[in-house]
């Protein structure tokens, strides 16, 4: 038995939806750390990726504070967002709710618990010492996702290995292991053991309130009954206040269905918005990207749009999606139509209920419809434009969030991109090639988590039984699937450099295709072919690094093919002698019309593409810096039959890495 199956857990609905919210409104990042560390299964998610190895050699995040500056703002919101996806995919029993919410409680206990005996002893890590309380019981969270009774027995037997496995595997150190593994030691055997052990037994059995734990905490630390008894009553009440600021009941039975529900809601709307800024080429400048994004806009809402870009104390038509449209630009000062008082409100201004000026009714009249709302696009102190919506009058609240949603997350997107180029002023012109390169490549893979969002959206509907939410979900994924290019990580840096370790190629086919027939193949008459060798084929490469050459070339493969169809095979072959070493080979071939020699000639340089607009050109290039990082080779053959992308990795033995 694996010690975690995987650290997809549950939490309850009611924290995921508050942390999004949180997110939402940009509020300061301690509160955002305080939501999410009230929650174990969040806690371990955020942990395992902040220390990963995707983050540099040095391991050991202790905190949620530390895991944020670690990972940055930008993808903790993505990792809360893929969170919440994940969540609604959950099918728990009323009962299994039920001990959610009193794991819950007994966890966040045991946390503040372990927070407090630390002050008090003056242990030097009180951060630590909560992070362990939060994961101590963390077999019991994984049993309660468990479809048998039994199953669910056998971690709850080993929680406290399972809790130190973990955060050994995080580089927590030593005695944080040891703290998970001797939580259950008698107070007896613990007199003289190591400051952390003792904090978090003696915490694990105060959170219960009972006479053992009051005995325990004279025979550790000398604390006396009165005073236990204090820091008992302080911890209830804190955790009844954080239960009673995320809306959980405690003392009454608990139905997660309202919240839930809610949360399917939010998740899919933050969903939807941030696959909407994907499709947008977010290389150009910000007037560019405003024009651009107004498709997107239409796309999700399915109301037409005008973009008007701030110049020079005016507002200047960038584009729309209604048709040509004139040179139109007006004053930014207050006239009292819907889009300048947009501009200088900073809201949204909705035409319903007001009686329309001159301006106003010009802007109908392009957007040939009865009503429209205006919403700003604000960056730090600045509003760089205005997106106006035409409307019937009587816009859904769904729509309304979701395009506050949108305009919020472009300009989160935008102060990004001004912040990198703001930090290039007084580089030479190389140096700042350099870092806009830089910034492109991570543009680029924005789309990685998207990709996971695909593929629970499409989960997601299979489930359901309303025709019209199946509908809806529909065009998300006919959207994602006209978008391509999409990738299975969680915005994996393509620059740093290639994680260590031993990966099985065919495994890792394997599990991609059972993902991506459901994803990349899923149109008319798109088949794949996947033809595997049977010898090992263990690379020396980390997994992360193999899945994101394979899904790059399958990527590519797919988009060559013709709107007729076609297929796509996919090979292994091991071992292949070579340059006086062995290695595992990886063919990648599509039936398409083959590369045009102008591409071919430069096809791993960035910029060079047959996509069209839209595509930066960048996959071949990362591809190749990720293949040479691990000291393999890539090579094309192509034609009027078709194109195969040859791949050779260092092949490592079989035993050697069943030893690893």
């Amino acid at each position: 038995m694996n010690t975690v199956p995987d650290l997809q857990l549950p939490s309850l609905p009611e924290v995921t939806l508050r942390a999004l919210e949180a997110c939402r409104r940009d509020e300061h990042y301690r509160v955002i750390s305080e939501i999410v560390a009230s929650d174990t299964a969040l806690v371990v998610r955020i942990l395992a990726l902040a220390n990963s190895s995707l983050y540099g050699p040095t391991p050991g995040i202790r905190s949620i504070d530390q895991a944020l500056m670690r990972l940055g703002t930008r993808r903790f919101k993505t990792l809360i967002l893929t969170a919440a996806l994940r969540q609604i995919l959950f099918e728990l029993s009323g009962g299994a709710w039920q001990q959610l919410r009193d794991f819950w409680r007994h966890a966040l206990t045991t946390a503040m618990t372990a927070r407090a005996l630390a002050t008090l002893t003056r242990y030097p890590e009180v951060d630590e010492a909560f992070m362990l309380g939060m994961l101590h019981n963390i077999g019991e969270l994984i049993a309660i996702k468990m479809p048998d009774i039994e199953t669910g027995q056998q971690y709850m037997d080993r929680q406290a290995d399972i809790a130190a496995e973990l955060v050994t595997s995080w580089g927590m150190g030593p005695l944080a292991a040891d703290a998970m593994r001797y939580q259950l030691a008698l107070p007896s055997e613990l007199r003289d053991a190591g400051h952390l052990v003792k904090i978090i037994s003696l915490a694990t059995r105060l959170a219960l309130s009972d006479a053992a734990g009051i005995a325990a905490a004279g025979t550790l630390f000398g604390l006396s009954e009165e005073l236990v008894r204090e820091i008992n009553r302080r911890i209830s009440q804190d955790v009844s206040t954080m239960a009673e600021s995320l809306g959980i009941p405690l003392i009454n039975s608990y139905n997660a269905e309202p919240a839930s529900q809610q949360l399917r809601q939010i998740a899919l709307r933050h969903a939807i918005a941030q696959q909407a800024i994907g499709f947008v080429d977010l290389a150009g400048k910000s007037g560019a990207i405003l024009a651009e994004t107004v498709i997107s806009l239409t796309l999700i809402t399915g109301l037409p749009a005008l973009c008007f870009g701030y110049d020079d104390d005016s507002l200047v038509l960038l584009s729309g999606t209604t048709g040509q449209h004139p040179n139109l630009t007006v004053s930014a000062q207050p006239g009292g139509s819907v889009l300048t008082e947009a501009f200088a409100s900073r809201t949204l201004v909705s035409l319903s209920g007001r009686t329309p000026n001159i301006l106003d009714r010009q802007l109908l009249s392009l957007l040939r419809t009865p009503s429209l709302v205006a919403i700003p696009v604000i960056t730090g102190d600045s509003v760089l434009g205005v997106f106006v919506l035409g409307t019937d009058g009587n816009t859904p609240g769904a729509t309304t969030d979701l395009v506050l949603l949108f305009t919020h997350q472009l300009s989160g997107v935008l102060q990004e991109k001004r912040t990198s180029l703001e930090s290039v002023t007084g580089e030479t012109a190389f140096e700042h090639q350099v870092v806009l390169e830089q910034v492109r490549r991570q543009v680029h893979e924005i789309s990685n988590p998207l990709t996971i969002i695909r593929q629970y959206i499409h989960q997601l509907r299979n489930r359901l039984e309303d025709p019209g939410v199946q509908e809806e979900l529909d065009v998300v994924r006919e959207e994602l699937d006209r978008a391509g290019n999409l990738l299975l990580q969680i915005n994996h840096e393509t620059t740093g450099d290639t994680d260590e370790g031993v990966a099985d190629l065919n495994a890792e086919i394997q599990s991609l295709a059972r993902m991506l027939e459901d994803s990349l193949f899923s149109g008319n008459n798109l088949h794949l072919n996947v033809l595997t060798c049977f010898d090992p084929t263990f690379v020396i490469a980390g997994a992360p690094a193999v899945r994101q050459i394979l899904i790059n070339l399958i990527r590519n493969a797919v988009e060559s093919l013709p709107e007729t169809g076609g297929t796509v095979i996919i090979k292994t072959s091991a071992p292949v002698w070579q340059d006086r070493r062995n290695w595992v080979e990886v063919e990648v071939t599509d039936t398409g019309e083959g590369i045009p020699d102008t591409v071919r000639e430069a096809l791993f340089t960035p910029g060079k593409t047959t996509k069209g607009e839209g595509h930066s050109g960048l996959g071949l290039s990362i591809m190749k810096q990720l293949v040479d990082d691990m000291e393999g080779i890539i090579a094309c053959r192509t034609g009027q039959d078709g194109t195969t992308f040859r791949v050779l990795l260092p092949a490592t033995n079989r035993e050697n890495s069943e030893s690893d």
